[in-house]
């Protein structure tokens, strides 16, 4: 503990600090860059985001403790963590932005260096380089290009509501996010969200988009009309080419909160046009949707979106937690 507390009073202001989560992060004051030395005394890899409590002193040299969010585990996983990375007990150096409110002990992360010089970065960034496949066929793991896409964190500002829409929309608070309640909404929105996605041929006319720790899975058929069933939040979907384009049309769908976009809940009513298409030699995916519900828009929006292959791998399953869910809005208060 005198190691401990020595090593946490050397606390440094240095450098720009990055976030990483699914929230917006506003909290955090990436201009207050501090640098913390503490014990691990928990480390839970769980959606929707890993998260680190640590018994460190603060500013004033008081032992308090602090928690660190963190990306969700696939996310991680590119940046070269596992569930094993950190243990209970472990010593760890960490730096990050600091809560704006200097009672909150809630921190971001650029990087943590464990006591045998064992250094983790926490920045999106610096992802591990490996080697990635083209895909020909659609085919592989993809997730969210964000830097030709961008983030959404509201309600896009341009869209069409309908008066009934109008009214959530402008109440939209990132607190009623139903993934804090562990709900996963159907698409278009289990796209946009920065979670992987793996799209597999079962067959010659049958599709596989499985949901990265979600339990969901869509089933396309190609070519022909999809099996019967009841409405759900992913619908139903069947598909065809159009050129070197895949199009899938979804419809058959239940109200879903969030469903469309972040803030804006979709109706049974909704239709979705997905066109498919394969850019930069099979290592980029380019969606371009065109989005129908009368309940929540008075015309018809197109989203345009992009994706990047990922090193192929198995879907992780769900694992969400309650806790870790509402982290954002609850961790770091004494």
């Amino acid at each position: 503990m005198r190691f401990l507390i020595a090593s946490c009073l050397a606390a440094a202001m240095l450098g720009p600090s990055t976030a990483l989560s699914h929230h917006s992060h506003a909290s955090l004051n990436r201009d207050d860059i501090q640098r913390h030395t503490g014990v691990v005394t928990r480390y839970v890899w769980r959606m929707p985001h890993v998260f680190l409590q640590i018994r460190a002193p603060n500013r004033a040299g008081e032992v308090v403790d602090w928690t660190i969010e963190l990306l969700h585990p696939a996310g991680m996983l590119e940046l070269g963590w596992d569930s094993d990375s950190l243990s209970e007990g472990d010593v760890i150096t960490w730096e990050g932005a600091m809560d704006r409110d200097p009672e909150r002990y809630y921190s971001g992360l650029m990087w943590v260096e464990k006591s045998d010089g064992t250094r983790l970065t926490g920045s999106a960034s610096e992802r591990l380089a490996r080697e990635v496949e083209p895909s020909t066929d659609f085919s592989g793991l993809w997730a969210r290009d964000t830097a030709r896409t961008g983030f959404f964190y509201a309600p896009p500002e341009d869209w069409p509501y309908t008066e009934f829409a109008r009214g959530r929309v402008d109440s939209f608070d990132e607190s009623q996010n139903p993934q804090f309640d562990c709900e996963n909404a159907g698409p278009p929105k289990s796209t946009l969200l920065p979670y992987p996605l793996k799209i597999s041929w079962l067959d010659e006319s049958t599709i596989e988009i499985a949901y990265d720790m979600r339990d969901q899975t869509r089933i396309v058929s190609l070519g022909g009309q999809p099996a019967p069933g009841a409405p759900s939040k992913t619908g139903r979907s069947r598909a065809w080419m159009d050129g070197e384009d895949l199009v899938v049309e979804t419809d058959h769908f239940v109200a879903d909160r969030w469903g469309s976009h972040t803030g804006v809940d979709s109706s049974e009513e909704k239709h979705l046009v997905e066109r498919f298409s394969l850019i930069d030699g099979g290592l980029s995916l380019r969606v371009r949707m065109t989005l129908t519900d009368p309940v929540y828009l008075s015309e018809p929006v197109d989203i345009d979106y992009y994706m990047r292959k990922l090193p192929d791998r198995d879907v992780l399953p769900e694992n969400c937690s309650l806790e870790a869910a509402r982290l954002f809005i609850e961790a770091g208060y004494q």
